[in-house]
């Protein structure tokens, strides 16, 4: 997933009118909550878990009434767990909280700003306790609640491979073919492919972001979040205009894996951001699954450490949605090619075995070898001759040489 040098980003101006349809879609709880926890996405960084406690505690309008009171003593009493210095910081941030601004901003690029007890809240995203997000900024049309119900995450390797770009462009497209949103990071490498894969085949895809979800990072996906923004979801716990970190990626990871029933893993090394996503999922009981690679090749490295623990090996999108879907989602039965030996009788079978490799021999010869009467096998032979098979030589029977032969050549054999 993404790493290092994060500097390279873009703000998208404020280019459309606000779509008051999406904007109002998820009205669910009242606006001093709304507002409260739009600000408090300026305030606490994503993940938490302080801040998460005083937020179930108090709730974010008492939570904010305290940040920003001028009573630093009242304000202490009830917000324990972290040093005088960080509470400090922490009101900093609260009083120059502007959420009108923050509201308008994202309404401006076509976005909205999703709460716990909206109706469009994903549900599973509780799971992560007092680290859940404080709140959804959205951009895009569809219904995040509905799509997230649905839906596998695809991460990986920045710095992939051609076969990891591969696998995870086929992975996404076939999952959107069988009606799965994919989930992912819009980093480049395996993100990039798992989105392009989903687009490409016109299916759904969401991208969750370590940044404003009006930042374009990286600048190189400026065009693929943008289509991602207009044929799907592009969502984000940072508030408008904030930039990523390098923390903000890892933190970003736990909602990728809370957000899905799965999650895949296309080439990762074994300090890969992508193996956080895959731990994450283990922990709050999600399917964890990867794609194997060549044994020589480091960026596989972490994926099969992950396969050598609870994870589980796919191939392809049937097999991912085996694992994740419903009963009845079976990928079809794996065997090699039906050869024409396959499809003789049991005795047949066995007077083929008892011909050799090289020369010919008698019936009774190969009714010994078969375990049956001489009269059996000559009629398993001329069945077989018939079939192309053997032939006949002289008083014996051989093998017929040629590509039949190598198509059929014996059980165990060379």
């Amino acid at each position: 997933m993404s790493g290092g040098g994060v500097r390279e980003e873009t703000v998208i101006a404020p280019g459309r009118a606000p779509d008051r349809t999406a904007a109002g879609r998820g009205q669910g709880v009242g606006d001093p909550e709304r507002l409260a926890r739009a600000a408090l996405t300026r305030v606490v960084e994503p993940g938490d878990e302080a801040a998460g406690r005083w937020l179930r505690e108090c709730g974010p309008v008492e939570l904010m009434r305290r940040l920003t009171s001028p009573e630093v003593a009242d304000a202490a009493e009830a917000l324990t767990g972290v040093s005088g210095q960080r509470l400090g910081g922490y009101r900093m941030r609260a009083a120059a909280a502007d959420p009108e601004r923050d509201l308008a901003a994202v309404a401006s690029v076509g976005g909205r700003f999703v709460c716990p007890g909206d109706e469009e809240w994903p549900g599973q995203l509780d799971d992560l306790g007092d680290g859940r997000p404080v709140g959804l900024w959205v951009r895009g049309g569809p219904h995040l609640r509905m799509w997230a119900l649905r839906s596998v995450a695809v991460v990986g390797a920045r710095a992939c491979t051609s076969y990891g770009a591969h696998m995870a462009a086929s992975l996404g497209a076939g999952l959107a073919e069988r009606g799965w949103v994919v989930v992912s990071g819009a980093a480049f490498g395996v993100d990039g492919a798992a989105h392009r894969g989903v687009l490409a085949a016109g299916g759904a895809t969401v991208a969750v972001l370590a940044c404003g979800v009006d930042v374009v990072y990286p600048r190189g996906h400026a065009e693929l979040i943008g289509r991602i923004a207009e044929q799907g979801l592009v969502i984000g716990e940072l508030p408008p205009g904030a930039h990523p970190t390098q923390s903000r990626f890892v933190l970003r990871n736990r909602v990728i894996a809370a957000l899905t029933r799965g999650t895949v893993v296309v080439e990762a090394q074994y300090r890969s951001g992508s193996l956080v996503t895959a731990r994450c999922a283990q922990r709050l009981g999600r399917f964890t699954m990867g794609v194997p690679g060549p044994a020589t090749s480091g960026l596989s490295a972490g994926v099969h450490e992950l396969l050598r623990g609870e994870g589980v090996l796919v191939t392809d999108a049937a097999e991912v949605v085996e694992l994740v879907g419903e009963i009845g989602d079976l990928a079809p039965a794996r065997r090699g090619p039906l050869l024409p030996r396959d499809l003789l009788d049991p005795v047949a079978a066995l007077v083929l075995e008892s011909l050799p490799a090289r020369g010919a021999v008698g019936a009774r010869d190969v009714a010994r070898g078969a375990g049956t009467t001489p009269d059996d096998a000559l009629g398993k032979l001329y069945e077989l001759h018939s079939l192309g098979f053997v032939e006949r030589r002289g008083e014996g029977w051989q093998l017929t040489p040629g590509p039949v032969q190598h198509a059929n050549a014996r059980r165990g054999g060379p």
